[in-house]
This record gives C-alpha cells, structure tokens and sequence, in this order.
C-alpha cells in the first residue's frame, strides 16, 4: 500500500503501511489549519499587494497591504509553533486592523464597495473562527479558589528518608562483610 508519508523517508527507514488516529485535538487542527491559512493569505499581500488594492477599488494603499502581509505570516508561522495561543491572539488582533483598514473602502465613490462588503464578511466569520481557537488553546490553570498542593514534607522515597538511610547502611555492611572475609 502507497502511504504519502514514505515519499521523504530514506532508504533505511521503516515504511508508513497503515495511518492511525490523529493525536491532535480538533483544536489543534483548527489552529493549524488558520496557521496556513494566515500564511497563505500573507504571501499574497506581500508579493501582489497591488492585485489585491485593485479588487478592493482602494489601490494607493499597497504598502499597507504589504505590512498585513508580513504580520500574517508572522502570525500563521506563530499559530504552527507551540506559543498556537499567541499566534491565535496575534490573528485575532489582525482581525480587527483589517476590518478597520476595509470600512475605509467602504465610500459610495468606490465602484468596488461591494467586494470591500465582502471581504469584510469574510473577516468577520475568519475572526470568530480565530476568536474560538484562541480561547480554545489557551493555557489552562486550575480554578483561583482552588487550593494548591503543597508538599514541604516529601522527599520521594515512600517509606520516607530514615528507611532508605537503613537500607543503605545493611547494604555498605554486607558489601564490607564480604571484603574482610
């Protein structure tokens, strides 16, 4: 059977044969798929900035464009790594720079107001997507009225310190009884 994953492994390498359930948590998932998606998107601000100007009737604001592309895909790169949270926050936060940069599209002398109306909705459900994987992903810690377990009083051995210091003295014993025989 062809398994994908065996196209990178080298020649010594067992091969993939059957695929089993995903470890990641559909959390995970959803913040790894917005990770993409936010570097995707940020490669297209970056490198056809004026593409995008064009379709929004907004053209002059490229440079702009540009920085929300580089802060996507620092944002996407950020949600792929282990801070996901930060990252989610990050693209949240986006979120709501570009809906403000687009409600400036929105003017009656635009010819193009209705692709801005659209990429706004398409912002808005994008930032609640966001919105539940960040609250989703963040760390979780025990309740505040919650009392912490404290052991001052452990020492990690289970018959406690004086019955491994008594172990430990038959043991030199006998290690020394059979030396001076």
């Amino acid at each position: 059977m062809f398994h994908v994953s065996n196209i990178v492994r080298t020649k010594g390498d067992p091969k993939i044969v059957e695929g089993g359930p995903s470890l990641k948590q559909p959390e995970d998932q959803l913040a790894r798929a917005l990770g993409w998606f936010s570097i995707g998107l940020g490669v297209v601000e970056l490198f056809a900035p004026r593409r995008v100007t064009e379709t929004l009737g907004m053209e002059g604001n490229e440079t702009m464009v540009r920085a929300f592309g580089m802060r996507e895909i620092m944002a996407g790169i950020m949600s792929l790594s282990v801070d996901k949270n930060k990252g989610l926050w990050a693209r949240v936060g986006g979120d709501g720079v570009d809906a403000a940069a687009l409600l400036s599209g929105l003017t009656s002398d635009n010819p193009k107001k209705g692709n801005v109306a659209l990429a706004l909705l398409m912002v808005g459900g994008i930032a609640m997507l966001d919105y539940r994987a960040a609250q989703e992903t963040k760390p979780r810690r025990p309740p505040r009225d919650e009392r912490r377990k404290l052991y001052p009083n452990r020492s990690g051995f289970p018959k406690g310190v004086e019955a491994v210091k008594g172990r430990a003295k038959q043991a030199v014993q006998h290690a020394t009884a059979g030396v001076t025989s």
